[in-house]
């Protein structure tokens, strides 16, 4: 008995089934397509390293623009402007901040099963940047919430210089304890205790 040999498809019907696929696939692609910039692994993990040596604990919050500002809280004091030298030697990249805070709304106290919220208004330093990401950096009693911005691509301009912004960081993150926290600037930090249950 001998095999029938199998005719190959014709080169037009697989050309069809090709444009077929491509159309929908660009649509969903570009449609669904992720936002926020690419995470990096290698990226991330070096500067996990890299803050763990200098003996800080880096913790990532998400961190959402809001559209009016925040309620006015607790007076919280001013501090210096700028990353303590350990952590600034210690992050491979400079982290733009910035420059000042006009106001910021954070608990004083906050059980350790619960989310930490920290809301705030900040200006930046000229209007083609804007904010982006927040980490934290814990170290024995101190924690260093540092909001990072981006330069806008282009010639894009934001309309203001101001942005309110609500760094929420997550449950179980913080052990039990007295700590003093630092919201970082580029000119100019606020600083406030934290009692966590």
């Amino acid at each position: 008995m001998s095999a029938r040999a199998r005719k190959p498809w014709p080169m037009g019907w697989i050309v069809v089934g090709i444009l077929l696929f491509i159309g929908p696939y660009t649509y969903l692609t570009i449609h669904y397509r992720k936002r926020a910039p690419a995470y990096l692994p290698y990226e991330d993990t070096v500067q996990r390293v890299r803050a763990a040596r200098a003996g800080y604990q880096r913790i990532v919050a998400s961190s959402e623009r809001l559209a009016d500002p925040p309620p006015a809280g607790e007076g919280a004091g001013t501090a210096a402007g700028g990353l303590p030298a350990a952590l600034r030697d210690a992050l491979r990249n400079p982290v733009l901040l910035p420059a000042s805070f006009r106001s910021v709304d954070a608990a004083r106290s906050v059980d350790q099963g619960a989310a930490y919220v920290v809301s705030f208004a900040c200006t930046m330093a000229d209007s083609r940047q804007q904010p982006s990401e927040a980490e934290l950096y814990v170290r024995e009693d101190a924690i260093y919430i540092v909001p990072a911005c981006e330069r806008l691509a282009g010639d894009l301009v934001a309309r203001t210089r101001e942005a309110y912004i609500a760094v929420t960081v997550p449950r179980r993150s913080l052990a039990p304890g007295r700590y003093h926290v630092t919201l970082v600037g580029a000119d100019s930090s606020l600083a406030w205790p934290l009692q966590v249950h």
